[in-house]
């Protein structure tokens, strides 16, 4: 069998979901699948991301990432998300994106992609949640499998105990307060193995 393919899908204003994404791609290798990091379109105008420094900063740290299209959802046998919260919701730039997924939906080809995600806020109770469920809603539309982390292994409580996707908050200072890379990783070699089973009985 081929090595299970995973998109890492993110959209980030300030890093943190960038490098939660980096985090995923990584552990995603190591557990022998090929994966690639895309970010999603911005849709802010460059007068707003101008008076944001930090905002500014990543946009420019992240010009060479590829963006993600319809071709990479089509390509992944996995989709992992990244994302922050936007009043309990997902930010308008990801909801796009899937907006705009409607011909591959319409065709079968979101049919059985293995999904989970991940999410940041500037406080522990900011709408994580519901912003992960917000994003799983679209993927039963899809037909998608969502493989969440649940709570399968320790690391998970360190990071704050999320079981439907890693969460993080982040301080006023741009950093994360809670330790959650090894939360990050779990859950991307969880949503290969997974994918590695849907692909293996689907041959």
């Amino acid at each position: 069998m081929e090595n299970v393919k995973v998109a890492v899908v993110y959209y980030s204003m300030g890093g943190t979901n960038y490098q939660m994404a980096k985090w995923a791609a990584e552990a995603a290798k190591e557990a022998g699948a090929e994966a690639k990091v895309l970010q999603v379109q911005e849709l802010a105008p460059q007068s707003v991301i101008d008076n944001n420094p930090a905002w500014k900063a990543q946009v420019e740290a992240t010009q060479n990432v590829p963006v993600a299209s319809s071709d990479d959802i089509e390509w992944a046998d996995a989709i992992i998300f990244s994302v922050p919260t936007r009043f309990g919701n997902m930010p308008s730039q990801m909801k796009q994106f899937l907006d705009l997924q409607g011909g591959l939906w319409a065709t079968g080809k979101t049919v059985n992609k293995v999904v989970s995600a991940m999410t940041s806020a500037q406080n522990p109770h900011g709408g994580q949640e519901a912003t992960l469920l917000s994003l799983y809603t679209s993927m039963m539309h899809w037909g998608a499998i969502i493989a969440t982390p649940g709570y399968t292994d320790p690391v998970l409580f360190a990071a704050g105990g999320n079981p439907y996707g890693t969460s993080v908050t982040v301080g006023q200072d741009g950093k994360m307060i809670e330790d959650v890379e090894a939360a990050v990783k779990h859950q991307a070699k969880r949503t290969v193995s997974v994918a590695e089973w849907v692909k293996k009985g689907n041959q």
